[in-house]
């Protein structure tokens, strides 16, 4: 655990990149085995135990600190785990005797195994002999918000590096592996095969555009290129294997367990095949508002309801393997045409293909990206005629051409402290706008942004957070009307779940309106004329 300890240490106070590569590195080539196996699992998010949750954290720091410093002081600080681990008080009184402190392993053996019970006990005993460096380590590895700087790619890339590989290829055996890894250690150090994955369901890195900004379209000759909607959904892999299905978000999260239906489809099948799609509610044909899907999303597994009022549905992109041959390589022309083949000869039921848009040139793209808002369609995708599916974000063959945000001007209402290198700010900030109810104006939430805005924007607004701070709840402080932010957003959709009735697909602040009252702020009603 001290050795895990210092490595979060130092790689929370790391900026540098290749300096966070260069300690985990260091880390994976010195740590034995499991316990890298099991720190690769915590920074991947591969780690879960369902006993130990924050309160029983909270709990158990309330028996050793008065309940009142406590909450002041998780206040301030704005991290459970640094709170427990910097105000906790050992019951020996001894802060210097870490030689009983378990083991990554040891920790992990344990808690999967311990009666929930149980559990409290254990974790105040780890507590009483680790230092503050390794019970900070301990609890963000139990309660898996390990938050350093250092992403799974991160850690992953890392291992590639040892292995004089691509990053890609540790991607595209990884969900085929359980943690500690041996294996993949093993294939890593030169003291094992690769790890066979050819019929597992895994995840392929998926290819992304670059965003079509100050880009010269007249140099583009239009006969090269093809266009297709971007869908205003949630991009998605289905894998079908004979080892079993899997629907991947582009970051590699299995959310199949969440659409069940989407599994059962490529399972009725019986394709070997991985696609690349847009994953959306579609009801009788007609694509459902992000909001709908959004629903199904926050859901471990959906209601038989929700399976039956927002049925799931994919608009494919691409086709990348079929029958073990891998795609690839070839052009996007060719892929497109086995794609079609495909799909002409199974018919899959919730499937579509996303359509090709026949154009002769970019003004006519143009008018369709400027009305693609009103079909609840987040703008167009040009790709290279002749691309080839390349992970990543290469510059050139793929371009995503959205259509321009919206912005409302919204007033200030409360503000929380961020996560990570934001603990210590107040960085996330709701919004509302006027709404007159019997004759009186009143500020109504529609959302939260917690982007957009500068370093030097957020010690202003974290300033005038702490400056003009009117009540408190825990980590949530209620500020004085009085600020007014431009919020950039995508879309607007009804919520029944907001007291405003609406709610706003990726609000960002687009700049800070020092120079605009609260009051002339925008109001509900027209927001909801204008926009929905």
């Amino acid at each position: 655990m001290i050795e895990f300890a210092t490595l979060l240490e130092r790689l929370t106070f790391t900026p540098s990149r290749n300096m966070k590569l260069a300690l985990l590195k260091e880390y994976f080539s010195m740590a034995p085995d499991p316990d890298r196996g099991y720190a690769l699992a915590a920074m991947a998010g591969s780690l879960s135990f369902a006993a130990a949750k924050p309160a029983m954290l909270r709990a158990l720091a309330m028996e050793r600190i008065d309940p009142e410093l406590f909450t002041w002081s998780y206040d301030y600080v704005g991290d459970l785990a640094e709170t427990v681990a910097l105000i906790w008080r050992p019951e020996n009184g001894d802060h210097h005797n870490t030689s009983g402190a378990p083991s990554l392993a040891e920790v992990v053996h344990t808690l999967e195994r311990l009666p929930k019970a149980d559990v409290p006990d254990v974790v105040r005993g780890w507590l009483d002999v680790c230092d503050a460096s390794s019970r900070y380590a301990l609890l963000k590895l139990i309660t898996g918000s390990l938050r350093v700087g250092a992403s799974a790619r991160l850690a992953k890339t890392a291992l590639a590096e040892l292995a004089s590989v691509p990053p890609d290829d540790i991607e595209e055996v990884w969900h085929g592996l359980e943690a500690p890894y041996g294996a993949l250690f093993a294939w890593v150090e030169g003291k094992g095969p690769k790890p066979d994955a050819k019929d597992a369901p895994v995840f392929r890195p998926p290819m992304l555009a670059q965003p079509l900004e100050n880009v010269d379209l007249t140099a583009f000759d239009p006969a090269e290129w093809r266009a297709e909607w971007k869908w205003d959904g949630i991009r998605v892999q289905l894998v079908s294997t004979p080892q079993g299905e899997r629907v991947y978000t582009r970051t590699a999260e299995d959310i199949g367990k969440a659409f069940p239906d989407v599994l059962a489809t490529m399972q009725d099948l019986g394709s070997r095949v991985v696609l690349d799609g847009e994953l959306l509610v579609v009801q009788e044909g007609v694509v459902a508002s992000f909001a709908d899907l959004q629903q199904r999303l926050n859901r471990k597994s959906p209601t038989a309801s929700m399976l039956r009022d927002m049925p799931a549905g994919i608009r494919l992109y691409d086709i990348l393997f079929e029958d073990g041959e891998d795609l690839r390589s070839l052009p996007f022309d060719i892929r497109r045409q086995r794609l079609e083949s495909w799909f002409a000869r199974l018919k899959p039921p919730r499937m579509a293909l996303s359509e090709l848009i026949a154009f002769q040139n970019f003004d006519d793209l143009a008018k369709l990206r400027e009305n693609a808002r009103s079909e609840g369609i987040e703008g167009l995708m040009l790709k290279k005629a002749d691309s080839p599916y390349v992970p990543g974000r290469p510059r050139g063959p793929w371009w995503k051409w959205k259509r321009e945000p919206l912005t409302v001007d919204a007033v200030v209402m409360y503000a929380q402290r961020g996560h990570g290198k934001r603990s210590s700010f107040y960085s996330d900030y709701t919004f509302g706008l006027w709404r007159t109810v019997d004759g009186e104006r009143e500020l109504v939430p529609i959302g939260k942004a917690y982007s957009g805005f500068t370093d030097e924007e957020l010690k202003f607004l974290d300033k005038w957070i702490r400056d003009h701070t009117t009540k408190r709840f825990g980590p949530v402080r209620e500020v004085a009307h009085g600020l007014v932010l431009e919020i950039a957003f995508d879309a607007a959709q009804y919520s029944k779940r907001h007291k405003s009735g609406v709610a706003l697909r990726f609000p960002r602040v687009a700049r800070i309106r020092r120079d605009k009252p609260a009051e002339e702020a925008d109001n509900l009603e027209n927001f909801i004329q204008a926009f929905l």
